[in-house]
This record gives C-alpha cells, sequence and structure tokens, in this order.
C-alpha cells in the first residue's frame, strides 16, 4: 500500500507515461514549475535580488542534508559534479594511487586523469573492494552505475578502504533521490540533483567528512565562499567561510528556486519506499523480458544497433540508451502501465 505522503509526491508530477528517461533527465514536480514560474515573473517585474536568495539557497543546503544523513555544515554547493571532484583531485598527493571504476561516468573519472604525476587504475565494480590496498589514497566510485544501473557494495568497499587507510567517494547522482544515501559513510560524496531528485540543472552538492575536509583547498573560492558573503565581494582581504561552505560557488539563482520544491519534497520521503516502488517495477519488467532480475531502478540490457531504442521511441515511451545498452529508469511516478507499454512495444 502506497503512503499518503508517497501518493502526493505521486500527483504533483501529473501524468507523464511513458517516461523512463529520469536517469538521464528528471522531472518536476509541479511545485517547483510553479515557484519558477513566480520567480521569473517578478524577475521580469524588476521585483528580484541576489540577496534574496540566500535563503532559499541554505534551506535547499538544509534540505539536501538532511536527506542523505549529514549536517548542513558538512556540504558544500556547486553546480557540476566534475567541477566538485576537480577539488579533490587537487588534493591528490603526487605520486599516489586512486582507484576508480571502469566505465563510470566520465565527471568522476576524467578530472583525476589530469593528474600526470598520479596513479589512476581502473578495475571492475565487482572487483573494487578486493582492488583495495595500503598503496591506494583514494577510492572513487558511483552509488549507482550510470549505464547499467548496478548498486555498488558499499559495505564490502567501506570495509576494505578502512583495512588500508584508504579515503572513499561516491558519486550519488544516480541514488540520491530513489535509493537511500547516507553520506557520513564516506569521506566525499558528489551528487548533481537533476536527475532522481528532479531539480533544475545547475544544483549540485559535495560533502565531506572532518578528516578529509582538512586535505583540501577551495581552489574555486570566490565571494559565495566568503564567512560573510556580502562582505567578500572585493579583495584581496579574504575571510572564508570555517565550514564546507568555503568550497561554495556562486550560485544559478534561478535554479535554486525550483531545486528547494523539488529536494524538500524528496526529503519528506521514505526513501526505502520510492525504491522498493522503483526496483519493484524494474523487476517487473525483467520479467517480462525474460531476463534474471536486476533489483534496480535502471534496468538495462544490451541494444548495441539502438533497435529496441527505437521501438520504444516510436512507442512514444522516453528511454536512453548508454555504451550498447538500453536503459529504461523508473521513478516514483512510473506505474505497472509502464512496464506493460514497453513489453507491447518490444513485441
Amino acid at each position: 500500500m502506497t503512503s499518503a505522503s508517497l501518493q502526493s509526491a505521486i500527483e504533483s508530477f501529473g501524468d507523464p507515461r511513458g517516461y523512463l528517461a529520469v536517469a538521464s533527465i528528471g522531472l518536476p514536480p509541479r511545485q517547483a514549475v510553479d515557484a519558477l514560474t513566480a520567480d521569473l515573473e517578478a524577475w521580469s517585474l524588476a521585483d528580484r535580488d541576489p540577496q534574496g536568495y540566500d535563503a532559499v539557497i541554505e534551506r535547499t543546503r538544509a534540505s539536501y542534508a538532511s536527506l542523505v544523513g549529514v549536517h548542513p555544515d558538512r556540504v558544500a554547493q556547486g553546480s557540476q559534479t566534475s567541477v566538485l571532484t576537480s577539488l579533490i583531485a587537487a588534493a591528490v598527493p603526487p605520486g599516489a594511487e586512486v582507484l576508480c571504476v571502469d566505465g563510470d561516468f566520465s565527471s568522476i573519472v576524467f578530472p583525476f586523469l589530469q593528474r600526470p604525476d598520479i596513479t589512476v587504475r581502473p578495475v571492475a565494480l565487482e572487483a573494487l573492494a578486493d582492488a583495495i590496498t595500503d598503496e591506494t589514497w583514494l577510492v572513487v566510485f558511483s552509488l549507482v552505475q550510470s549505464s547499467r544501473g548496478v548498486v555498488a557494495d558499499i559495505a564490502s568497499i567501506n570495509a576494505a578502504a578502512a583495512r588500508h587507510g584508504t579515503y572513499t567517494m561516491c558519486d550519488t547522482t544516480q541514488g540520491a533521490g530513489v535509493l537511500p544515501v547516507d553520506a557520513s559513510l564516506f569521506d566525499a560524496t558528489v551528487c548533481h540533483t537533476y536527475k532522481w531528485l528532479c531539480a533544475p540543472r545547475g544544483v549540485a552538492f559535495l560533502t565531506l567528512s572532518t578528516r578529509f575536509d582538512a586535505l583540501l583547498t577551495p581552489l574555486h573560492a570566490g565571494w559565495y565562499a566568503g564567512d560573510d558573503v556580502w562582505k567578500s565581494c572585493y579583495g584581496p582581504s579574504m575571510s572564508l567561510a570555517s565550514t564546507a561552505r568555503r568550497f561554495d560557488v556562486s550560485p544559478a539563482w534561478q535554479a535554486w528556486i525550483g531545486a528547494e520544491q523539488s529536494i524538500a519534497l524528496f526529503d519528506g520521503l521514505d526513501i526505502n519506499e520510492v525504491w522498493a516502488r522503483a526496483s519493484g517495477l524494474g523487476d517487473a519488467l525483467c520479467d517480462g523480458l525474460g531476463i534474471p532480475q536486476q533489483h534496480q531502478a535502471i534496468v538495462s540490457w544490451p541494444d548495441a544497433s539502438g533497435a529496441d531504442l527505437q521501438k520504444l521511441l516510436g512507442a512514444g515511451i522516453r528511454a536512453s540508451g548508454r555504451a550498447g545498452r538500453l536503459r529504461a529508469s523508473f521513478h516514483l511516478w512510473n506505474t505497472e502501465g509502464d512496464v506493460d507499454a514497453v513489453l507491447h512495444a518490444l513485441r
């Protein structure tokens, strides 16, 4: 039985039948659209000012912190995961090893590859925990693999990292909003919110453990990283925030108007219930396709030619193709009717 809070959230998305592409881009809830529309109207009437967005950003930071189980002081905000990851890549000591997943999303791999003075070693996701050694300074991985939807075995990875004194970084972009996330389990997490958290593009978060925070340099520091933002507009005098906020970048204001509504919506839900619904629909699709259940919100299967994807698109079903596989992603607005529509289109 669907809880009242989840049912209310589902209804806020209208009736987007056939939309199975949240792994590419989420859909905005009604309250986010209303808030954005009102903000754009106010802007057009010269009734907005930069300072007016500060409270919105702090409320959104607090909602996100609550959602992922950390204090707001441990959360920095940005606009792209690759930019946030670059702060971590810059902190890796020369000669150190960074362990990553072969085929993981480029935004959490490429920044490390820009460091010719470190070793970046890719391994299969299934071998990640066993591949950590005393020489591994940092292990980097996605909670949910973008191309296949596979959920990482974080217990094994974290246990191995603890044994070897290795720092951990997890990209939760394909998990937060559909799969329960505890960011306190990692030294660092990055997350863009335009997928499963259904926010406008341009709102991303970095969480940091206290021990890892001390190793990073706020290379992107600007006025919004200041201890007092509106007294930090001019240099060279610099007084950065003492919390993770010193890693903040100046925000894309309008995006935060929508993000506040979307992230607060998910923070008010039982994400275990959301996951049970989404992964349950995924398993129902696997059953219909005659393939082993994947227990994932993202169901994928080989489709190198793109023929299956074209069948779905031709039937008005929005899905996506990645790395030679078709990717159908289920979220809280999907129903068994979407599963039936996919199976009918493919047959």
